[in-house]
């Protein structure tokens, strides 16, 4: 018997919100209106968590968005992206602390290892710099006075009267490179995968916990993946393909760079997995690769009937899996099929630590 696992969605915050993957839609674009309603589709199909993603280019603003929709949701986790590298971590932590008391302790936060917009730092002091940065939200946001001495920061300095007597919400994180494994390691709470394989997965997993083991630590691990699900497999393929049915591969490709993690470890990994698909672009059962090709980052989908899709999860879950963060398109669409058919099927519940 394996524990509750979480099973969270996703607000399209960043301009990723399609009926026709490549093609956009007035009526999909990031708005307050559209992300707030997809938020609350997921409260009501009875997700446990959500992801509000986070992107300087792209849609609206993610800690602006949470604050407000921290106020309508009512019992709905939120997971905020936060980019660390536009931010001051003594300011970032006062804000955390306060979306978190008006979501009454709802808040959980996604660390992304971002550079300050319109400039570059090499990937091993990126991600020192994003360890300093969770070492620094993590002991303010306990309610703890900090003395660091880093080589970023030099700060001594109480924490926010905000977040006195209080716990810091979990720290989500991910990436595959080296230096990002390591800085998961030291200081992430729950370590987050994109989709792969079923034997890159366990290699990651197994690489995972040793350097977590290493630091004298454990991890939690995620697992973020798009899904198709259909009453039949044969009626979930045709979906998949309906989605890139309108796709100019020249647009996919100019999608893919306007994000700014398209060079990441991560990302070439999802670029391997297309490339070694066949099968219509299937690199294992049920996991199929396409949405890849209009999107970078988390670049494939479960693809199946309830039974397959729920199968897929549960392998995961064997392995070690506890959280998962899961999307579709268009997304309020999709999450009501997926709550109606999958959710209910699944032992759930919002993770703890």
């Amino acid at each position: 018997m394996t524990n509750p696992c979480e099973i969270a969605w996703f607000s399209a915050l960043c301009d990723d919100d399609y009926e026709f993957l490549g093609v956009p839609d007035p009526q999909l674009k990031s708005s307050w209106e559209h992300c707030r309603d997809i938020v609350m589709a997921a409260e009501s199909g009875g997700f446990d968590n959500v992801l509000l993603p986070s992107g300087y280019a792209l849609g609206i603003d993610t800690t602006a968005f949470a604050a407000a929709i921290a106020t309508l949701t009512r019992r709905i986790k939120l997971l905020m992206a936060v980019r660390v590298g536009e931010s001051w971590p003594p300011q970032l932590a006062r804000q955390i602390a306060t979306i978190n008391q008006i979501a009454g302790g709802r808040l959980a936060i996604n660390i992304i290892s971002s550079d300050l917009p319109g400039e570059t730092l090499a990937s091993e002091p990126r991600y020192a710099r994003t360890v300093e940065a969770m070492h620094i939200l993590r002991i303010l946001l306990n309610g703890q006075p900090l003395d660091h001495q880093g080589d970023f920061w030099k700060l001594k300095l109480d924490p926010p009267r905000i977040a006195l007597g209080g716990q810091a919400p979990a720290l989500y994180f991910g990436g595959l490179s080296q230096a990002a494994r390591e800085a998961a390691a030291q200081s992430a709470d729950v370590y987050l995968m994109w989709p792969d394989t079923m034997p890159a997965v366990r290699e990651v997993l197994a690489d995972m916990r040793a350097r977590a083991a290493r630091h004298g630590r454990m991890l939690r691990f995620g697992y973020r993946v798009h899904v198709v699900v259909r009453e039949t497999e044969e009626e979930a393929r045709a979906a998949a393909d309906r989605l890139l049915s309108r796709l100019d591969d020249r647009e996919g490709a100019a999608i893919r760079a306007r994000s700014l993690d398209s060079q990441s470890a991560g990302v070439r990994r999802q670029a391997e997995l297309r490339e070694a698909a066949g099968n219509e672009g299937y690199v294992e059962d049920n996991l199929w690769t396409g949405i890849g090709r209009a999107r970078s980052g988390c670049g494939a989908a479960i693809v199946g009937d309830p039974d397959q899709v729920l199968a897929k999860l549960r392998a995961y879950q064997a392995e070690g899996v506890e959280a998962f963060i899961l999307s579709g398109y268009p997304h309020a669409a999709e999450a009501d099929l997926f709550a109606r058919h999958v959710l209910p099927r699944l032992d759930h519940a919002p993770l703890t630590l």
